[in-house]
């Protein structure tokens, strides 16, 4: 059987898609019988490109806002008939369009033509979208968009592939006519993390002397309006607020200000992002909090060791995003034995929920006040038995192997795949 992911970009720096791709690509390597193929728009010379992973073919990167490819089109004339299904990974662009003008071409010139066809939209329906602030241009360009391009691809597919059954309802609420042929949950896998060691811990606190002996609160994720990292400035600001009137220090000593301050946790903030007007916002505001001792670090975007490193060393992790899919980081925390303590409009917060291992307000400032100041009352021997919790929810619901085995059955059909 061999496999076509048509994606936009395999930079990780772009978003979650690649990362959810790569894991998925992964999964399906243990199946001898599928063979798996991307087709991006990146240069083929990228640092980002993983030829050991998987054979990419990247056609050079695409033009303007529509991401337009002019090789793209061919490139699908000749190759697709080699596929038995491709899966499109993403939305909103050149893509999508060239896809189904290829499938057509192929249908019309070959009875026989076979290869099926699904997109995955990792989460580009959600109505968060059309109804956010700041995004009206954008949204009137989507509608416009939907009416004249996109309908054709979502209607057109053999079918639509969620992450969750939360993705799978909010879809069909933001644009119409939304008539796609079948609409399958078929979950996300997260990879298992590497067994936490010292290297691993070096790979991390090497470069942050502060936080070797004191837990923090982690958040990782683009440093953006929509992850909410400006209500959880605002909210940990009010944190640290709160405790230090309730346990005052003495605050002269830059060095020890952590130390002396033993109910404050710390805030990590890592992530791409701090070089725009928001991240400089936000970065403003954290030196306005590090004064006089630092509790907020920026360790910019972190990778490999350094970043299982920073979860497996936090206390809890944090996201109070205004819209997410699915939230790899935040299953990437539990995988660690984390709790996570999230906004409800996170798409698999019922998932967490159920297994009580994080906590759940609204993406609010209050919200998110909330989730710091509840987190920091809890016993301990409940905060244990969430973390146990979290490493549960995390084999339960988010593991690679079932993931895969819900991928296969939804494409292939129910077919024995080696």
């Amino acid at each position: 059987m061999k496999l076509l992911h048509i994606t936009a970009s395999m930079n990780p720096k772009l978003g979650g898609v690649c990362q959810a791709l790569k894991t998925m690509i992964k999964g399906l390597k243990i199946y001898k019988s599928i063979d798996n193929e991307v087709l991006s728009f990146d240069d083929p010379d990228a640092s980002f490109i993983d030829k050991n992973l998987v054979k990419i073919n990247a056609l050079g990167e695409g033009k303007g806002p529509w991401f337009y490819n002019a090789d793209y089109y061919n490139w699908l004339s000749t190759h697709l008939p080699a596929f038995d299904v491709v899966i499109l990974h993403g939305l909103w662009n050149y893509q999508g369009y060239g896809l189904v003008k290829a499938l057509r071409l192929l249908k019309s010139e070959n009875a026989s033509f076979s290869t099926k066809f699904f997109v995955m939209p990792h989460g580009m329906l959600d109505p968060y979208f059309q109804k956010a602030e700041g995004r009206k241009l954008k949204a009137a360009r989507n509608w416009f968009y939907w009416k004249l391009i996109e309908k054709n691809v979502i209607n057109q597919a053999d079918g639509l592939l969620f992450t969750c059954e939360a993705e799978l309802l909010l879809a069909r609420q933001t644009f119409s006519p939304y008539l796609p042929k079948k609409e399958l949950v078929v979950g996300l896998g997260v990879e298992e993390p590497p067994v936490n060691s010292p290297a691993i811990q070096e790979a991390f606190l090497s470069n942050f002397e502060a936080l070797k002996s004191k837990p923090y609160f982690l958040f990782i994720g683009r440093i953006h309006e929509k992850k909410g990292v400006d209500l959880l400035m605002g909210a940990y600001r009010n944190y640290t607020q709160i405790l230090k009137g309730q346990n005052p220090t003495k605050t002269n000593a830059d060095a020890s200000f952590i130390e002396q301050n033993s109910g404050i946790l710390p805030l990590v903030i890592a992530g791409p992002g701090l070089e725009t007007p928001y991240g400089q916002k936000i970065s403003i505001e954290a030196e306005q909090l590090n004064q006089p001792g630092k509790t907020v670090f920026f360790p910019g975007m972190l990778t490999g060791d350094a970043k299982w490193a920073a979860f497996y060393n936090c206390e809890a992790f944090v996201l109070p995003s205004h819209q997410e899919n699915f939230g790899i980081a935040v299953v990437e925390a539990l995988a660690c034995g984390k709790p996570v303590l999230i906004s409800d409009q996170i798409n698999i917060h019922t998932e967490i929920s159920k297994a009580n291992a994080g906590l759940i307000f609204d993406d609010t400032l209050s919200g998110t006040r909330q989730l710091l100041l509840k987190w920091n009352y809890m016993h301990n021997d409940e905060k244990l038995e969430m973390s146990q919790n979290a490493r549960n929810c995390y084999e339960i619901f988010f593991a690679v192997e079932p993931a895969t085995k819900a991928l296969i059955n939804a494409i292939f059909e129910g077919k024995t795949i080696d």
